[in-house]
């Protein structure tokens, strides 16, 4: 057999077993001890030998074994046996350490049962060589704590807490649950976390809670997709309650009705136009029910606080009694939040320098791109502990966003990481590279 074909120089490959399912290759090592390893004297001769497999990666579809001579040494010196080391075989396993590194980045895009099919070893094995590799990771990368940090749910087996980085598109933690005390945790131990100016959330009192004790300098905002999410649901409430009320006919007439009133009448084509203006003429109050919701949404048009809430009080003094009912919770959430809800305004009337300068939007390219991945993650999910979920969402090979900043000064180039990019990751999802 070439000795290239095992490509590992320290082994000297003496015959090699080819069957339907697998390679087994016999080896001893090339160099021997030449100092016993307790007192270092030289003075060695052999006592004996064993035969150990080492498994390596898969070759030509089929599972690989290197079985290894290994001799036993007595040290006349000290009168201590030992055995030779193995060069590039793994300190806690009978593995080569390409093949533990191989495991490691494939169980991130890959199943575990598949890499124990392909290899030749139980799953319980993968997955403790996947958890060191992840704490590998978690001890050489971490990931910069920014400047606006988004803190949201996402349903991964069930809720969960994702921590974000909004101006660079990408998720820094997955938190096991919501609650209070483990996001003043998360917090509290991030490395910087006094940097932290800006937190974009939903409307959550233990997590708002957690955020005034952790980051007491930073300002809170409800992200504006929260806020308009709660106008959509209260039309529907409407619409569900409205149906009730109608013929069978009637309802017949109204199909497809909320795929209609939740689109934005400007994202109406022609003909759901049409068909909206009959339906409004033809029913006033779910008309207002619609109207209602339109107008809300132009509160976000407003380019300060002040204007926002002179547009949201005259939106409120509008509702019609036969409406107001749906629409409760909406005016609720307004009032109880109104002060976080309104810093979102500040964004751009340059009032809060830092906000201005940072020209981050809040309601783009982030929360899209998160609501994306939060209607995919379950796909993910299916048979994976928590644990092991969050390793393949945040070291995610490919989706990394990092920088490279090069000193001239100090000669040195620094890696700076901001966290796996929300984009790319749910196109590796969608396309079953993860």
């Amino acid at each position: 057999m070439p000795v290239n074909m095992l490509n590992l120089p320290s082994y000297i490959v003496k015959l090699l077993k080819e069957a339907e399912h697998d390679y087994q290759i016999e080896t001893e090592t090339k160099d021997h001890p030449n100092k016993c390893p307790h007192c270092k004297s030289a003075n060695l001769v052999g006592f004996g030998h064993r035969r150990q497999m080492i498994k390596d990666l898969p070759m030509h579809g089929k599972h690989v074994g290197i079985n290894v001579d290994t001799k036993r040494f007595q040290c006349k010196s000290c009168n201590k046996t030992f055995y030779e080391s193995l060069p590039d075989v793994d300190v806690k396993r009978l593995m080569t350490n390409r093949l533990v590194s191989w495991i490691g980045k494939q169980a991130v895009r890959r199943t575990f049962a598949s890499i124990s099919e392909d290899v030749g070893i139980n799953e319980a094995t993968v997955r403790l060589v996947f958890r060191d590799y992840v704490n590998e990771l978690e001890r050489t990368v971490r990931f910069e704590t920014p400047k606006w940090l988004g803190i949201d749910e996402i349903h991964l087996i069930k809720p969960r807490s994702v921590i974000s980085n909004i101006k660079s598109n990408t998720i820094v933690e997955l938190l096991p649950n919501r609650d209070k005390d483990a996001v003043i945790n998360y917090l509290s131990q991030l490395d910087d976390h006094e940097h932290i100016l800006y937190v974009a959330m939903d409307m959550w009192a233990p997590l708002k809670d957690a955020i005034e004790v952790a980051l007491p300098q930073a300002k809170i905002i409800i992200d504006r997709h929260h806020v308009v999410k709660m106008v959509n649901e209260a039309l529907d409430r409407f619409r569900k309650i409205f149906r009730l009320s109608l013929t069978p006919k009637q309802r017949r007439g109204l199909m497809h009705d909320r795929v209609v009133l939740l689109k934005r009448e400007s994202d109406l084509n022609d003909k759901e136009a049409l068909t909206l203006s009959g339906w409004l003429n033809k029913y006033p109050e779910l008309g207002s029910a619609y109207r209602l919701k339109e107008e809300f949404f132009k509160i976000y048009d407003a380019t300060s606080k002040e204007a926002a809430l002179a547009k949201y009080t005259s939106w409120e003094k509008s509702i019609a009694p036969e409406v107001i009912d749906s629409f409760s919770d909406l005016i609720s959430a307004w009032h109880n939040w109104q002060p976080y809800i309104l810093n979102y305004f500040d964004r751009d009337n340059g009032k809060d320098t830092e906000l201005a300068e940072e020209n981050c939007s809040l309601t783009s390219g982030y929360t899209e791109s998160l609501n994306n991945l939060n209607g995919i993650i379950n796909r993910l999910g299916r048979g994976y502990s928590f644990e092991a979920l969050r390793a393949k969402v945040l070291f995610a090979e490919g989706a990394l966003k990092k920088q490279i900043i090069k000193s001239l000064a100090e000669g040195k180039e620094t890696v700076v990481h901001y966290g796996v990019d929300i984009s790319t990751l749910i196109e590796m999802i969608e396309s079953g590279h993860i």
